[in-house]
């Protein structure tokens, strides 16, 4: 079981980026039905922008600030002055107009930033948590899984105990009465994209951390992301959460299987056709009713 310790500590934190990312997208869903699918391309460009400042010899902190508020500023325009131009169109139609801005997002910085090598450090990476005589977590990486503990915590308050929050559920159950109510509708959905944002350029940095650091590759995050959101029903940020733990963690006992190696960066797919076919044979689809707020 040792020898099996570092893996599973190593997916849970590689887990918990998955779930901060799934909750993003679940709370953009919530408030607005979009499937964000350039989430991904967010946090990607928040990471390398972090990393360009930095270069630049700018405090590190600052370096942060302009990833985290890049993302949160791109994503709080699309659903500002973009996204409510495609309210009337059906939900495929909105999800792909994500896909075209994630393209347009990663065909620059990829245009800008290249392919060379680079990487990402944070505070963090030079101490951690030791176990028998070697480190066993980074703090980069115990930072993480708190930070996306206290994300759903904060979500859940703020959907359950906010004015905003109550908006989103208005929204989330019936958009048109809600209109009809007063809810202002674009102010709600700006917020839910300006969340949306904020979750994918902290998400950026932290995969930024530790992966190559690379336009396209950072891209992809939305994959284990949305994977993790399937868990949820694109609606439980539980069950988001805990199908982001539980991709990382496979993901991670996989290498220790030199048979399956090759294959665990299709676990977020498996997961994700797992999770579809229970929910189809649970009778389970999509919901957008306001009754699960777990």
């Amino acid at each position: 079981m040792e020898s099996f310790l570092p893996f599973l500590v190593v997916g849970i934190s590689v887990g918990a980026i998955y779930a901060l990312s799934g909750v993003g997208l679940v709370v953009l869903y919530r408030a607005s039905g979009v499937v964000n699918f350039a989430y991904g391309a967010l946090g990607g460009l928040a990471a390398m922008v972090c990393w360009q400042v930095i270069d630049l010899e700018y405090a590190e902190w600052m370096g942060w600030m302009a990833g985290i508020a890049a993302a949160t500023l791109l994503s709080w325009g699309y659903g500002r002055f973009i996204a409510p131009s495609l309210t009337h169109q059906d939900r495929i139609v909105r999800a792909m107009a994500t896909l075209g801005f994630a393209l347009m997002i990663m065909g620059m910085a990829q245009w800008y930033w290249g392919d060379t090598p680079r990487r990402l450090t944070l505070p963090g990476d030079s101490g951690g948590i030791e176990f028998d005589g070697r480190r066993l977590i980074s703090h980069t990486r115990v930072a993480a899984l708190l930070l996306a503990a206290a994300a759903t915590l904060g979500m859940l308050w703020l959907l359950a105990r906010t004015p905003l929050g109550l908006r989103m559920r208005a929204l989330q159950s019936n958009r048109v009465l809600s209109a009809l109510a007063g809810v202002r509708i674009k102010r709600v959905d700006s917020w839910a994209w300006l969340l949306a944002g904020l979750f994918a350029g902290v998400s950026g940095l932290f995969m930024g951390n530790m992966v190559r650091l690379n336009p396209t590759v950072l891209t992809f995050l939305v994959i284990p992301a949305m994977a993790a959101a399937m868990v949820g029903r694109m609606n439980s940020l539980g069950w988001t959460v805990l199908g982001g733990l539980l991709i990382g963690v496979i993901e991670a006992l996989a290498t220790t299987q030199p048979s399956l190696q090759r294959y665990g960066s299709a676990t977020a797919f498996v997961v994700a056709i797992l999770a579809v076919l229970w929910q189809q044979r649970k009778g389970i689809g999509l919901s957008r009713d306001n009754s699960h707020l777990e």
